[in-house]
């Protein structure tokens, strides 16, 4: 077995691509400087919150009223939510306006490597490099699917990359994303984030960022952003998952359900994007996939989070332990920011699915990794489609 490359340590950082907590960054500024949103008048929450769940939030010290007016802000270990029951994300309109999404997109302050080698499992020989290439304007003409994921965390407000998937429940009209299990639940020693949120399409035009500084919330969220009504992620995920070393790397998978923040018209997500992915679970052996393409907004440098960017590669193996899935890894030069966006390959009906997403990478961002998608992960998405089925 080939040894892996020292990898980034924090669930904090954006600066570089980390183990299971890669793209995941918030930024001092956004940390200090939190906008202040106002409770919605009564009776026009969008998401109604089941009271045995009102029940738990209470219990824990969490009233919603004072949630919406700031009270998310602090992050008390003892209220920190982490079990899949008690995901809660009442929206908060307006609080993910075009400077916090820009904003939660900048490299924080640098973090430490940890070496994860000497697993006795199957491991391919490390990938050569694949140059991250830019995806075509309008990025929702080529990558319709593709978007990102806003969330705050103790240290400020994070950022993921998310795709678009097809509900079988809801033919032509799903409302299902999927990301990576830490781009909303922080693992083992934390639990679910906050105020998390969908936005397909981000930057559609890919204007510069010196543009972007003076673009509206439209010109940034052409098509509008999505609240995360409801978050399932592994529970190995949850039971192990960490910033470092790479624990929970093959369960690092999630699903979300969002619903619009303002409203659609009445269309679901995949009518509002015109697109969404099927997912296809217990992929072939990676011998038999020609080829993977990833997609992310990578946000450490070179790159700096406003731009959607793919690689494409065959495919290798990587086995972070012995007792766990072997994981898919291909070579690619995208860094934190792009962790939860998805990989595509050929499906067995010959047309583009949905086969993993990306989870860890290394500090020399010369690789990425992702779960292959089994059992578990079709458990989460079975059972959010499930949830929502007669809605």
């Amino acid at each position: 077995m080939r040894p892996i490359r020292p990898l980034l340590a924090a669930a904090s950082a954006v600066a570089a691509l980390a183990l299971t907590a890669t793209a995941c960054g918030p930024t001092e500024e956004n940390a200090q400087n939190k906008p202040s949103a106002s409770a919605p008048a009564p009776g026009t929450e969008k998401i109604q919150i089941p009271q045995d769940l009102k029940d738990r939030l209470k219990e824990h010290g969490i009233d919603l009223d004072k949630w919406r007016n700031g009270e998310w802000k602090n992050w008390d270990r003892e209220k920190w939510l982490r079990e899949a029951k008690d995901y809660v994300n009442p929206i908060i309109e307006d609080l993910w306006d075009a400077d916090r999404m820009r904003d939660a997109e900048r490299p924080d302050k640098p973090v430490e490597e940890e070496d994860i080698s000497g697993d006795a499992g199957v491991t391919d020989p490390t990938p050569r490099p694949v140059l991250a290439r830019k995806v075509k304007t309008p990025y929702h003409d080529n990558a319709p699917e593709a978007g990102k994921v806003f969330f705050d965390g103790p240290e400020g407000s994070m950022v993921c990359s998310a795709t678009v998937i097809q509900d079988p429940a809801h033919p032509g009209k799903s409302n299902l994303v999927w990301t990576a299990g830490h781009c909303v639940h922080a693992g083992k020693k934390g639990g679910w984030y906050r105020n998390i949120v969908f936005v397909p399409s981000y930057n559609d035009a890919g204007l510069p960022t010196s543009e972007l500084k003076k673009a509206s919330r439209e010109q940034v969220a052409p098509y509008g952003v999505w609240w995360g009504d409801w978050a399932k992620t592994s529970e190995q995920w949850i039971a192990q998952g960490a910033a470092t070393g790479g624990q929970g790397a093959p369960y690092d998978f999630a699903v979300i359900h969002v619903t619009p923040e303002k409203g659609s018209g009445g269309k679901s997500l995949e009518e509002t994007v015109g697109s969404a992915l099927p997912v296809e679970f217990n992929a072939p052996a990676v011998p038999k996939i020609a080829s993977m393409t990833a997609t992310g907004y990578p946000a450490a440098p070179p790159y700096d989070g406003q731009k959607l960017l793919q690689c494409k590669d065959k495919p290798g193996r990587l086995t972070l332990k012995a007792d766990q899935p072997t994981m898919y890894r291909i070579g690619c030069t995208m860094t934190g920011g792009s962790s939860g966006g998805g990989w595509v390959a050929t499906g067995k009906d010959g047309r583009p699915a949905l086969v993993s997403n990306t989870s860890i990478g290394p500090v020399t961002a010369g690789w990425l990794a992702g779960p292959r998608l089994g059992k578990e992960a079709k458990a989460i998405f079975e059972s959010v489609s499930a949830k929502y089925a007669g809605r």
